[in-house]
């Protein structure tokens, strides 16, 4: 295996006059070798065979299409240009080339973060922790090991920070647990306080599979802060690759406790099945988004005298406590917010909609962008530019529920906004005017805001035009690693590239088809 790996640096079209070329890597060949690694990792975490995981996960951090891999993914991502303390990039191929070589686990040595603070949406700032170019490959590199084993071993019902997994899964899970006539009444919404800072260094040192050596000097690097050094304590930095995987290994197993205590498990057709015990009908359903959560109950008592409890019991191991103020029971009549969809039933009617503060917060960015093109003498162009990826990434994002009365609610108030910005822009002129101006026919649609004077049409990307589809939750025990669900994880993403494509490119005009811009 070695020396299978180890070909891809020996052969002639990697080394260039005894050099390592960067230009030359076979990547198709090194992302071969890393996922069969990979798929080795997991049959054997899959046996409980713990040896073979570890002598495997040493070899995939030592080959050398991992190291390179590794390199690439740090050097390609939207953080290449943000150095660490000791200031230092990898722009050329040549300085590339030449970690891939020096990228060697035994003389490495961690340092510090450097200590930034990026807004929250509550006016608060969040700590982020940049580490070194050379700390960040490092982190890639042990990642592609310790990855498949946090996957085999992770709760069905996680679905941040993982493969293949998204936002909607979540969302389609919520469905699942609470749309029925009997499905449980009350949810219990939960938030970590301070997840990433707080998780017990002793508890990750004695449960996380892998070279604890490493594993130490990335915990206890400390921070710089004002050309000040401070030391951890406890937590794993929040902007290091490795640590969402390390954040989540820690939750991982609340569910497992859950199903422990209030289910009973059947396994039907090679697949395990959860359900109720027949002597006491809880309803408790665990659904988990990073630090935030939703745990289902049968009654309000239910959830604050033993569901409460025995979360709070697994953090405190993990050094870990609730929000208290993002932390309460709800009844699901009254609804709750969750990852910025709004859960409710009316009538025993389950509707999941964008929540009124996801609407605010978007209403608010766009007029902010349409005041400040008031003075500054930005043309319409500009503003569809620059407005059109928020509008379609928003209702990208919010598509696959019930959204199409807020997607016409957005539409009106951008509309508004836009007719405010032209009067203002164009103050001596009348209206009949700056409707000819301004404001197309399209298809069966009138008063569509575009920029008449551009030399490609451009217009206002309009939210009620995209077509609403229900999202096909993952399967719960899919794992992107195992070679057995390869052809599933394939057909997935051929599915969802072809309808983010259609989403993309095309909006479902009455008697036409158009092309968006």
């Amino acid at each position: 295996m070695n020396d299978s790996l180890n070909s891809l640096k020996d052969s002639k079209n990697v080394r260039d006059s005894g050099q390592l070329s960067w230009d030359s890597i076979d990547w198709d060949q090194a992302e071969k070798s890393v996922r069969k690694l990979q798929a080795r990792i997991v049959k054997a975490q899959q046996e409980g065979r713990h040896g073979k995981v570890k002598s495997l996960s040493r070899i995939l951090t030592r080959s050398f299409a991992a190291k390179a891999l590794a390199v690439k993914r740090v050097t390609q991502n939207k953080g290449k240009h943000t150095p660490g303390v000791d200031g230092v990039l990898w722009n050329t191929p040549k300085q590339k080339a030449r970690v891939v070589e020096d990228l060697n686990p035994q003389r490495y040595k961690a340092k510090p973060l450097r200590r930034v603070y990026i807004p929250k949406s509550n006016g608060k700032e969040r700590p982020l922790g940049i580490p070194t170019m050379k700390d960040r490959a490092m982190q890639a590199l042990y990642l592609m090991a310790l990855e498949p084993i946090a996957e085999t071993t992770a709760d069905w019902t996680s679905y941040c920070f993982r493969k293949g997994r998204s936002v909607a899964d979540a969302i389609e899970q919520c469905y699942c647990a609470l749309a029925r006539k009997s499905s449980s009444c009350w949810v219990l919404e939960g938030d970590i306080k301070g997840c990433f800072d707080n998780i017990s260094h002793e508890w990750l040192d004695q449960h996380i599979p892998m070279e604890k050596r490493i594993l130490n000097q990335w915990l206890k690097a400390g921070y710089v802060e004002k050309t000040i050094l401070f030391s951890t304590g406890s937590g794993t930095p929040q902007g290091g690759i490795i640590s969402p995987v390390l954040a989540n290994m820690a939750l991982d197993g609340l569910e497992c406790l859950i199903n422990e205590r209030y289910k009973y498990h059947r396994v039907k057709n090679g697949r395990t099945y959860w359900q109720s015990k027949h002597n006491k009908v809880t309803k408790v359903n665990l659904i988990r988004y990073a630090d935030d959560f939703v745990i289902t109950g049968a009654s309000r008592e239910l959830l604050e005298n033993e569901v409460k409890p025995m979360v709070c019991n697994f953090l405190s191991q993990r050094g870990l406590t609730l929000s208290e103020s993002k932390t309460r029971i709800t009844n699901i009549e009254d609804g709750f917010d969750f990852l910025g969809f709004n859960i409710r039933k009316y009538d025993t009617k389950l509707l999941i909609k964008p929540s009124k503060k996801s609407v605010k917060g978007l209403l608010c960015r766009i007029r902010g962008l349409v005041k400040s093109g008031w003075g500054s003498g930005s043309n319409a162009e500009k503003l569809i530019r620059c407005i059109n990826p928020i509008l379609r990434g928003w209702a990208n994002y919010y598509r696959h529920v019930v959204s199409k009365q807020t997607f016409r609610y957005i539409d009106h108030n951008i509309w508004k906004c836009f007719w405010q910005w032209a009067m203002r822009r164009h103050d001596q002129k009348g209206k009949r005017w700056i409707k000819r101006k301004y404001f197309i026919r399209r298809g069966n649609r009138n008063w569509v805001f575009s920029d008449t004077s551009a030399e490609k049409e451009c217009y206002l990307f309009s939210m009620s035009m995209m077509r609403i589809e229900r999202h096909v939750k993952i399967r719960q025990d899919a794992n992107p690693f195992d070679s057995k669900w390869q052809d599933y994880f394939e057909t997935r993403r051929m599915n969802q590239r072809i309808r983010r494509l259609h989403n993309a490119s095309f909006v479902k005009v009455p008697g036409v088809m158009r092309m968006m811009p």
